[in-house]
């Protein structure tokens, strides 16, 4: 038996009212038919790519119910961070002191979790992205995030033929924006990223559903 003398417990009863909040939003889910449950497509920027050293600079997100992209309920949130990696701003555009209002990281723990809900979360490599947001969200004392979480790029592989599947190299952002005819003009912007995710979500979708009978479980499986 092995113990981890160090390892910081906090009782359930004395997580924040916010993240009691978000919890209450998994009790008593029903199970909805695919059209009706409500998608949020989500991508990071960040200081680079180790989950444990580096640090998110910002979150883009739009959410997706009934194939159709929701505009209209968008989120967006720039994070403070006061480790910061120069090299990488030419990738995101992102400066340590600029215009953009940002905000601390548990605030942007706390809006985003009130925007996510218990939506199933899709990103594209979503492990990276669930990871980071797990990382920041450990940084305070709070457990990881309780949502489903598909990754567009294994949705790709499985709508391809079975024959196929094993072969498919990991597409990149770029390159499965160029299979699926997607427009690149906004890219490495979280915001934009999200969106395109979203659009390249739709596409694989409609792949993968032809029978019309793809259920919500299909797709984590």
């Amino acid at each position: 038996m092995t113990f981890n003398w160090f390892q910081k417990k906090v009782d359930k009863n004395n997580y924040p009212d916010f993240w009691k909040e978000y919890e209450s939003n998994f009790l008593n889910t029903e199970k909805l038919k695919l059209d009706k449950v409500r998608f949020v497509v989500f991508d990071t920027e960040t200081t680079g790519f180790s989950k444990k050293n580096d640090r998110i600079l910002s979150i883009g997100a739009i959410s997706l119910t009934g194939n159709i992209i929701r505009v209209n309920d968008s989120f967006e949130i720039y994070v403070e961070q006061e480790i910061f990696t120069p090299e990488t701003v030419k990738i995101h555009g992102i400066l340590k002191k600029g215009d953009i209002e940002k905000f601390d990281e548990i605030e942007a723990i706390k809006q985003f979790l009130k925007y996510i809900k218990n939506a199933v979360l899709v990103a594209h490599h979503v492990g990276f992205d669930v990871g980071m947001v797990n990382q920041m969200l450990e940084r305070h004392n709070l457990p990881k995030l309780k949502n489903t979480a598909l990754d567009t790029g294994e949705l790709h592989k499985k709508s391809k033929h079975e024959v196929y599947q094993n072969n498919l190299k990991q597409y990149t952002l770029d390159e499965l924006c160029d299979e699926l005819n997607i427009s690149k003009s906004d890219r490495h912007t979280a915001s934009g990223d999200a969106l395109i995710t979203a659009v390249a979500f739709l596409k694989i979708l409609s792949r993968l559903n032809k029978k019309n009978g793809l259920e919500l479980k299909d797709l984590i499986k």
